[in-house]
Formats: structure tokens, sequence, C-alpha cells
């Protein structure tokens, strides 16, 4: 008899020779804060569809990722809805090739990071200039006088 080795598209297989841990500047995902899941994807792929998994399905845990300050980590939750377990759920299904659509996922993965990372800029409340507030008041006197004519016209015509 010979030994069972995991098929190369079983979570298994790519746990242990692909994924490795994730660095956007200070914060780190490690491999034991993703979990990958291989499932069949729809879309174009002919016969082959309905028997390969290429779809997939890149769970990561929030809480064993290290380095992420909390304000980011809210900005993250606000970006993604986690599932009730805590957990990000991101998916590729770009591409018929498994192994691609895993470096798209976490191609997404490093973006979100990186996007929650980023504080946003704070809005700093101007006022209109006084040459824009004429203009605005211009326009609106120009089109009052406009539909005044309007009703003039109208009145003239009633009589």
């Amino acid at each position: 008899m010979y030994a069972l080795r995991p098929r190369p598209w079983s979570a298994r297989y790519h746990r242990a020779a692909m994924l490795e841990p994730v660095r956007v500047g200070g914060v780190r995902v490690p491999e034991a804060a993703l979990e990958l899941r291989a499932v069949r994807a729809s879309g174009p792929g002919g016969q082959n569809v309905n028997k390969v998994a290429s779809k997939v399905e890149l769970h990561v845990d929030l809480s064993r990722v290290e380095g992420l300050p909390p304000d980011a980590r809210a900005r993250l939750l606000a970006l993604r809805r986690p599932d009730s377990a805590g957990r990000l759920l991101i998916v590729s299904q770009r591409t018929r090739d498994q192994s691609r659509n895993l470096a798209d996922a976490l191609d997404k993965l490093r973006a979100l990071v990186a996007r929650a990372l980023a504080a946003p800029r704070v809005r700093h409340p101007t006022r209109p200039s006084r040459a824009s507030q004429l203009r605005r008041l211009a326009g609106k006197r120009l089109r009052a006088a406009r539909k005044r004519d309007r009703e003039a016209g109208r009145r003239a015509a009633d009589d």
C-alpha cells in the first residue's frame, strides 16, 4: 500500500507549502492567523470548473495579527465586517489557477492592512471666499429674474 499525500488543492498542502507571514509596515500577519480554504469557483473554466477547487477563501484571525495599532484595527473592521468568530474573509477567484488566486488574496490582504494603517486626513473647515459668495448670489438673482419674466409673460397671455 502507498502512503497518502495531501492533494495539491487541499488546504493542508497550501498551509504547509505556500503560506508565509504577511508583512506590511510594522504589522505582521503570522501563518497561524491565516486559514486557507480552496473551493470551486464560479465563472469561466469549461468542464474544468466543476472539478477543480481554484477559488481561494482566506480567513484572517485579527486577534493573532501582530503590531496592528488599535485605531488601525478599528479602521480595518470598518473596511470589512468580520464573521462571528472575528475573522476577516478575503476571497479571490480572478484566475483559473489556485496558486495565482492565493497570491491575489494575499495581495488583497496586504492592500487592506496598508489602507487601514493610513490615518485619514483631518478636515479643517473652511469658509467660502467673498468672491464665491457674490457669484452665487448673482446667479440666484439671475435665475429669479428669469422666472419673474416667465410669470409676467404668462399673465399677459391670460388677459
